[in-house]
């Protein structure tokens, strides 16, 4: 048993480093589908910043890291086609 109470299988203890990736990767996510109907430059480039830390920081078998990287990607080409088309501002 671990020092906060929960039990983990031999070998499966988490890092706090992983713990903080996951956070940044929500926050990523969440910034990047807010700024498809704000400003995308001025929040999806970033929250593309911050997910790409979080992956590095996570581990290599980090999910949530990854699909903030790819939500943020494809966040960022859809907030600039709908700003073009719509003629919002980018910035």
């Amino acid at each position: 048993m671990s020092a906060e109470g929960q039990v983990f299988r031999e070998g499966e203890e988490k890092r706090t480093s992983e713990t903080v990736a996951g956070f940044l990767s929500a926050i990523a996510i969440f910034m990047s589908l807010v700024g498809l109907a704000w400003h995308p430059i001025r929040l999806i480039l970033p929250s593309l910043a911050i997910a790409l830390v979080a992956s590095g920081m996570g581990s290599g078998k980090g999910r949530l890291q990854f699909a903030a990287v790819l939500i943020c990607a494809l966040c960022f080409f859809f907030g600039l086609t709908i700003a073009v088309t719509l003629s919002k501002p980018l910035w």
